[in-house]
């Protein structure tokens, strides 16, 4: 049988795409057609550890069992919670949405008519959780949202000139909370007025105020477009870097007519939001920018801002980018993972998957920068964006301290004082002497010319330390073989050592 190995799924399905999207409406009341399990993990599980929120208040599961899946079918258990729900007053005043998920999809059940029958206004949301990301996913439910809550076009209230709406922040999106508010600030320093932030600060009731908008800012380019389209109105998508942020202030400040506001909103960011880094910027450190490779594995939306913001402004290489979902020519995990394998960058911004990766190569210098779910990785704070002109701010910050740390772990030591944990070790008084080192032993070619191709797998700043490090254990190893020189057998069994 042959095929494709699928390794380490990186996102999720449709399933959980809508119910991370309807779980922020406070005015809806999802029923999942789910087993205990699949409800746990979804609403109490990752939405805890990464969104900050105990549990999803406003989804219920149906609790399938055998029986519903070996022939009764899920319809008499979902009135039963349904029934429980209307009873204990918990649907009072909310929409009630049920969602398919992947264990009904497979027993065939398609509870459209069904769910028309409970209470006026309830739909039914086929999820495609079988067939569809958590990406297209939350394109789709968007769209749906639009299609089956909002007025009819006649009813809709005119576009006012100044407002712009904000789609696609919805829970388990990466750093959501902290861009979020950075495109905000941008939005109302450039002269606009945020409208609505949908659905992650909206009510479902609200979903025709979404017409009122002059300008859609799409927070991610996954998802969202489908909606944008519907509304009409100019798209502008949230900002990386710079000059990424720069151009996106002055487009909005054109389309909405506050061209004036918005270059001195522009002016003053230089003069105080980026002034704390412009040194970091051109300074001295600048010098090891150029020598700095950079590994990019996330969403879209990462992949071209990162790109753009460190690649292009700050000139550090780019060794690799892979999205998930992939685009075409992407590496998968598999490939992925045979590439850190083989030699990674000084940094990598990724997920829990590519921290493993890692782990596994034994790549003990390189700086690992998470930038994607899954997790387990808390982003919860305002403090931490990627977008943006404080975006900019908090990505030089991390990358220059990191290169700080790299140089502080390959300052020399007086190993007498660590190895006796102070001054003349446990007894005191002044450090013992070590005995004078033993001369260096000669190098057949061929193990130099490995020594020379493992150290171009370390960061530059720690090359040297590395060079120490290898060639004293490779010498060390020849004279406990009574070798007179270092071979390249020597050099194979010192490497296998280290990579184990």
């Amino acid at each position: 049988m042959s095929g494709t190995l699928v390794r380490d799924i990186p996102e999720t399905s449709g399933y959980w795409a809508a119910a991370w999207a309807m779980g922020t409406l406070p005015d809806v009341h999802m029923i999942c057609d789910a087993p205990v399990g699949c409800y746990n993990l979804l609403s109490t599980a990752v939405s805890n550890y990464t969104d900050a929120i105990p549990e999803l208040p406003n989804i219920t599961p149906s609790f399938i069992r055998e029986a519903q899946v070996g022939g009764s079918g899920t319809a008499p258990i979902v009135q039963t919670t349904f029934d429980g729900l209307r009873d204990s007053g918990a649907l009072n005043g909310k929409r009630l949405i049920v969602l398919s998920t992947a264990e009904s999809e497979m027993i065939g059940s398609d509870l459209t008519d069904f769910v028309a029958q409970l209470q006026p206004g309830a739909k039914f949301y086929h999820s495609e959780s079988l067939t569809e990301d958590e990406w297209a996913g939350r394109d789709r439910v968007l769209r749906w949202l639009w299609e089956n809550y909002a007025p009819p076009a006649s009813e809709l209230p005119a576009v006012e000139p100044g407002l712009v709406n904000i789609i696609g922040p919805t829970l388990g999106c990466f750093n959501g909370v902290s861009d979020l508010h950075e495109v905000r600030r941008l939005i109302e320093g450039a002269g606009g007025r945020v409208n609505l932030v949908f659905p992650y600060q909206s009510r479902l009731d609200q979903i025709g105020q979404l017409a009122r908008g002059q300008v859609n800012v799409l927070l991610y380019r996954e998802f969202g477009h489908g909606l944008a389209e519907q509304l009409g109105q100019p798209v502008l998508y949230a900002p990386f870097g710079l000059r990424g942020t720069t151009e996106f202030i002055a487009e909005l400040g054109r389309i909405i007519g506050t061209t004036a506001q918005a270059q001195a909103f522009i002016r003053e960011e230089k003069r105080t939001t980026l002034q704390a880094v412009w040194d970091l910027w051109k300074g001295p450190q600048s010098d090891w920018y150029a020598t700095t490779s950079v590994g990019i594995v996330a969403t879209e939306t990462y992949v071209r801002g990162l790109t753009a913001f460190l690649g292009e402004e700050l000139g550090m290489p780019i060794a690799f980018t892979a999205a998930r979902p992939l685009r075409p020519g992407d590496m998968d995990n598999s490939a992925l993972r045979q590439r850190l394998h083989a030699g990674a960058p000084s940094f990598l911004f990724g997920s829990i998957t590519e921290k493993i990766y890692l782990s596994e190569a034994g790549s003990r210098f390189t700086n690992f920068i998470p930038a994607a779910f899954p997790g387990p990785i808390v982003r919860r704070s305002m403090g931490t964006p990627f977008m943006g002109y404080r975006g900019t701010v908090h990505l030089i910050q991390e990358i220059v301290n990191r290169l700080y740390e790299a140089l502080f772990n390959v300052l020399p030591v007086d190993a007498a004082y660590t190895q006796g944990r102070g001054p003349g070790g446990p007894g005191g008084g002044p450090p013992t002497p070590r005995s004078g080192a033993q001369p260096s032993l000669p190098w057949q070619p061929a193990a130099k010319a490995m020594l020379d191709a493992a150290l171009e797998k370390y960061h530059f700043l720690t090359r040297i330390s590395a060079s120490q490090e290898l060639q004293t254990a490779a010498e060390s190893y020849a004279r406990a073989q009574q070798l007179s020189e270092v071979t390249q057998e020597v050099m194979t069994t010192i490497l296998a050592t280290r990579r184990g």
